[in-house]
């Protein structure tokens, strides 16, 4: 029941996040600036992370802070900052956005490898798989990308051919797939980064509070070198007052809570594993609001993607398939061999 509460918890926050890039996108198609974005959505999160950590910490003991612990903090939060996904939405869609954030599982297992959270041997069958679907998460991604093909939804102009239709995607649409694919590495970084402090620091809201802190000191400064323009620091209260509420709650707040805890309990690597499903929700959203056109490229590399990640996450479940009738087998012969002792034992009348 635990393991099924985590999931559907998982699952309500992928849903979460997908709308709240649908919203962010549309903020910026009206001109909001992604760098005006991430301020204000952070300091905002800030205040609200400041007020419930007052109330959650009232009663309850905090972990001693080291400065140890700080510097890993502060490595997630410039990590966190996310310039490349915010930038990447903006050149791109949301749906292009959670195509590149399915490569999440294939880069948190590569770095869950370097740190040695997961083991690879290639003579087991869940290895094997693990890797396949890895090298199959790089290649949906990279057709996501590059390859746009024929348009499934939308009506195509009539100036355009079918030999058009069939050409690469335009030069925005790459950067921001290339941009979103970086994105996607940071948050591998920051998922194994966090599991690395919750080791050592078990208190998830307490490290969101001063990764938040870290975010919005640091946003500032580059917000302010990168854009120019004074009056993209005035909000209207349309579209993008909702879009920074929305972030500062759902995104910044209770996502990153829920994956710091998730992340303690199960690893980086299950909570990569639910990233896919923002692919198909993203695609519903990006058709149905935004009047994004879908395509064919699109289609068959969220196809491939998906393959990939079941493949790794198959992989996943056979070797601690195997790690549990190992420990048992273990066991068995540990009772195995005390058993002789017993029986030999004499009892005086």
């Amino acid at each position: 029941m635990a393991a099924l509460g985590v999931t559907a918890v998982m699952v309500v926050i992928e849903c979460m996040e997908v709308g709240v890039s649908t919203i962010m996108k549309a903020a910026m198609t009206r001109g909001m600036s992604q760098f005006v974005y991430i301020v204000y959505s952070n300091a905002l999160a800030l205040v609200i992370l400041l007020s419930s950590s007052f109330i959650f910490y009232r009663k309850r003991p905090l972990p001693q802070l080291t400065v140890s612990i700080l510097l890993r903090i502060f490595l997630m939060g410039v990590i966190s900052l996310q310039m490349f996904l915010n930038t990447g939405i903006r050149y791109s869609s949301p749906t292009m956005s959670s195509a590149m954030t399915d490569l999440t599982p294939a880069f948190t297992f590569l770095l869950a490898l370097i740190s040695r959270m997961e083991k690879l041997d290639m003579r087991l069958q869940g290895s094997q798989a693990k890797s396949v679907g890895t090298m199959l998460s790089v290649a949906g991604a990279l057709t996501v990308t590059l390859y746009k093909g024929q348009p499934i939804t939308g009506v195509p102009s009539q100036n355009s051919s079918i030999d058009e239709s069939l050409q690469v995607l335009p030069s925005n649409w790459v950067i921001g797939g290339i941009l979103c694919a970086a994105g996607a590495l940071g948050i591998s970084l920051v998922y194994v980064i966090q599991t690395w402090i919750l080791k050592d620091y078990p208190s998830e809201l307490m490290i969101t509070v001063i990764c938040c802190l870290y975010v919005t000191v640091l946003s500032v400064p580059v917000s302010l070198i990168a854009e120019k323009d004074p009056n993209a620091w005035i909000l209207k209260p349309d579209v993008e007052l909702i879009a920074i509420g929305c972030s500062a709650i759902f995104a910044v707040s209770l996502r990153s809570v829920v994956h710091a805890w998730v992340c303690g309990k199960k690893g980086p690597l299950y909570t990569a594993m639910f990233k896919p499903l923002g692919m198909i929700i993203a695609t519903f959203l990006g058709v149905s609001f935004l009047g994004d056109t879908l395509y064919l490229g699109s289609v068959i590399g969220g196809i491939i993607i998906a393959l990939g990640f079941y493949t790794v996450i198959w992989g996943k479940a056979q070797e601690e398939e195997k790690m549990v009738e190992e420990k048992g087998n273990s066991n068995f012969a540990s009772c195995s061999t005390k058993a002789p002792l017993l029986q030999n034992r004499s009892v005086d009348v």
